[in-house]
């Protein structure tokens, strides 16, 4: 057992959370259909935190997913956070850093969904949907000033599902109380759309 997980394992128990070393129960396959299962090979799920609260409130994966890109072959390590929640009713949507690839891409005719009162916001995301009306309904004020003042994250919805990362940042086991408290806000924001 190495140091990460160590630390991951005591940390689970310390808070009363499910420590599982290995994706064992198909939280890989629960993936599938999301862009971060789709980036890269060899994409391997480990040292997962399960936090359980109630039936219909949240159930939530923290893990380490590591993968390999496919250009540079280069590995990428990152914490990702999945949450599984009743409460909340998404539009299929990805939400991520705008690149210069992004504004490049808008050169040739890829657009994103800006908004017009938030160019901060616009600026710093790059938000992709299929049903654009559906995800601005979604993206109220609080939610666009909440993602204008946190930089820097990914987030991708469906459903009753939401994953939250920060491209290839690897969290060290201190930062994930926080990663866990951050969900919490985004999910209580976004399940209070009406």
């Amino acid at each position: 057992m190495d140091y990460r997980q160590k630390s991951l394992r005591n940390l689970a128990a310390r808070n009363g959370y499910q420590f599982l070393p290995d994706d064992d129960h198909g939280l890989h396959r629960q993936l599938e259909g999301f862009r971060l299962a789709d980036r890269g090979r060899n994409n391997t799920i480990s040292n997962i935190l399960r936090i359980q609260q109630g039936l219909l409130d949240h159930d939530v994966h923290i893990f380490d997913y590591h993968y390999t890109e496919y250009a540079s072959k280069h590995p990428v390590y990152q914490t990702v956070l999945f949450l599984q929640s009743q409460r909340l009713v998404l539009p299929e949507l990805c939400l991520q850093p705008e690149t210069l690839v992004h504004k490049l891409g808008e050169l040739f005719g890829i657009h994103d969904i800006d908004f017009v009162r938030y160019p901060k916001f616009s600026k710093q995301y790059r938000l992709t949907g299929d049903d654009e009306h559906f995800i601005r309904h979604h993206f109220n004020d609080q939610v666009l000033n909440y993602f204008t003042l946190n930089k820097g994250w990914s987030l991708e919805g469906v459903g009753y599902y939401l994953l939250l990362y920060k491209r290839g940042l690897l969290l060290p086991p201190e930062e994930i109380e926080p990663l866990y408290r951050k969900a919490l806000e985004v999910s209580t924001l976004f399940s209070t759309v009406g």
